[in-house]
């Protein structure tokens, strides 16, 4: 049976079913439970007192979670807030930082990950609220500086996990993860090195994936002089406690000549944890000191655990996020294929204009996420036509007025589709906008010159130039002359100056060809 508890905590988010379950959840393990479905509702609760925690969305209509908690730091600065996102960045953790948010969890969450969350947070505030009162009590100097030396350590910890955190929730790929786990672990414990090891296979076998040194370089160069230390040595074999770390599910404090007869010759003192993701062990994260320099610490441990907790939490959920975007991308360009399966003469267009969008955007001095977003955005440009019907996506001859205004509609149609699916807004921009034009004569926006993404100008003069140079239902392929006059006279007036010059310097030193007859239909 559950032991009563009696703390009031208050769930504040914009998603119905979210509030419910967490709800459901925290009253069963005996807390007071009250919510609401935005900021503004939040308060009036607040105001009413009685509340021991607040968990709060960041990304919620009127009032978002980052301006509710700084006006309850305002309020009442003991109050604990703990915000919990979808979509984590380095620019919220560190703003959490300044509102007196005391912790930072990433969605999806684990609801046993957020009550421990929670009776930490309890926990702290009962100590600051005790240290508070016990300042107006004791007059003693004595007691009153070894109180602040508690909080300040207690400090101390919550910046230490608050900057792991920060970290994590910046993390952008699961391999990403590996090597931030080990920078964030050299940081936050006195290592000359932290390495990650993910477990598998069906006998256990350890393999190393990330490794981080010092940065004054002393551990790199020893350990590149044994590197064979790693695995063993005269007083025992390095992978064989990682593989005892990865089986028996414990973390591992062990030091040289106190315990740790079996370290490796070189290891002074050596910290092991296992990394766990839904109640599994995944991995281990170790770190070790060279020589006698320096022994680790219960503190280094606590730290060390908690670098991997926030590790596995990342790497569940980024693992959880790039199969469903891999799924969902698929889908995507399934539709593409579809599209271009309909008409024999625009098959492989969307590749082929992606290609020459790269090769512009290189030129160009594009940034690596810039040319990520053209060769997410260049294969699903014409995705909207999937909502043209074929008796005017293909008719052989002229369109007629009322048909040209329908096909206009698919970058409107593409775009919508990509809202729909919750994907990002630049590259949503890029397929509603790459057929505006530079004078302001384009659709369906007439957007003009700057109005118009700088990824889109691009991408429209590598649309116009295959388009022009591949064989269509209603007419033939232009002369290669013939297309660079065109697209020459249309620099100021359809398309950017600036990328018409580069076009024409990238076909002239032939990085940009002409694309293959089409075949024709049997």
């Amino acid at each position: 049976m559950i032991a009563e508890k009696h703390e009031t905590i208050l769930i504040v988010d914009d998603e119905a079913s979210i509030r419910s379950v967490t709800e459901e959840y925290f009253r069963r393990r005996g807390y007071l439970v009250k919510t609401a479905g935005d900021g503004a509702a939040a308060l009036d609760i607040l105001q009413r007192g009685g509340i021991d925690c607040c968990f709060t969305d960041i990304n919620m209509p009127g009032m978002n979670g980052l301006d509710l908690a700084e006006r309850i730091h305002l309020t009442d600065n003991t109050l604990p807030v703990i915000v919990m996102t979808g979509y984590p960045s380095l620019d919220a953790s560190i703003h959490t930082l300044r509102n007196g948010v005391v912790d930072f969890l990433v969605k999806p969450v684990n609801l046993k990950q957020m009550e421990l969350s929670l009776r930490r947070a309890i926990r702290q505030r009962s100590m600051f609220v005790e240290n508070m009162l016990l300042k107006q009590e004791v007059k003693g100097k004595d007691r009153i500086e070894k109180l602040n030396r508690e909080l300040l350590h207690k400090v101390d910890e919550l910046e230490t996990a608050n900057r792991i955190m920060a970290h994590f929730a910046a993390t952008t790929s699961v391999s990403h993860a590996f090597q931030r786990a080990v920078d964030i672990a050299i940081e936050v414990v006195p290592a000359d090195c932290t390495r990650f090891f993910v477990v598998g296979g069906p006998d256990g076998k350890p393999y190393e994936v990330a490794t981080a040194h010092r940065p004054d370089g002393t551990a790199a160069s020893s350990a590149s002089a044994g590197t064979a230390g790693v695995h063993g040595g005269s007083n025992g074999d390095y992978t064989l406690l990682v593989k005892k770390v990865s089986i028996d599910g414990e973390p591992l404090l062990k030091t040289a000549g106190n315990g740790g007869q079996d370290l490796p010759a070189r290891i002074g003192s050596l910290l092991a944890v296992p990394i766990q993701i839904r109640d599994k062990v995944f991995g281990v994260l170790t770190a070790e000191t060279e020589g006698g320099s320096r022994s680790f610490t219960e503190k280094d441990l606590f730290y060390l655990s908690f670098t991997t907790q926030s590790a596995g939490s990342a790497i569940e959920t980024l693992a959880l996020y790039e199969n469903l975007y891999e799924n969902l991308f698929a889908t995507l360009y399934g539709f593409v294929n579809a599209l271009e399966a309909r008409d024999l003469y625009t098959r492989q267009h969307s590749t082929r204009v992606t290609e020459i969008a790269l090769i512009l955007g290189r030129e160009l001095q594009c940034s690596a996420e810039e040319l990520n977003i053209l060769n997410f955005a260049g294969p699903l440009h014409d995705i909207g036509k999937i909502g043209i019907r074929d008796e005017i996506l293909l008719k052989p001859g002229r369109l007629t007025t009322e048909e040209f205004e329908k096909i206009k509609e698919h970058p409107v149609i593409g775009a919508n589709m990509i809202t729909q699916l919750g994907l990002w807004e630049r590259e949503r921009q890029i397929i509603r906008c790459h057929h505006e034009r530079f004078d302001g004569a384009g659709y369906p926006d007439g957007l003009g010159r700057e109005e118009i993404p700088f990824l889109a100008r691009i991408l429209s003069v590598a649309d116009a130039y295959d388009a022009m140079a591949s064989d269509r239902a209603y007419r033939q392929r232009m002369a290669e002359g013939l297309i660079l006059e065109i697209i020459q006279k249309g620099a100021g007036s359809q398309f950017d100056p600036q990328i018409v010059d580069v076009f024409r310097q990238a076909h002239a030193e032939g990085k940009i060809a002409r694309p293959p007859v089409a075949a024709s239909a049997a």
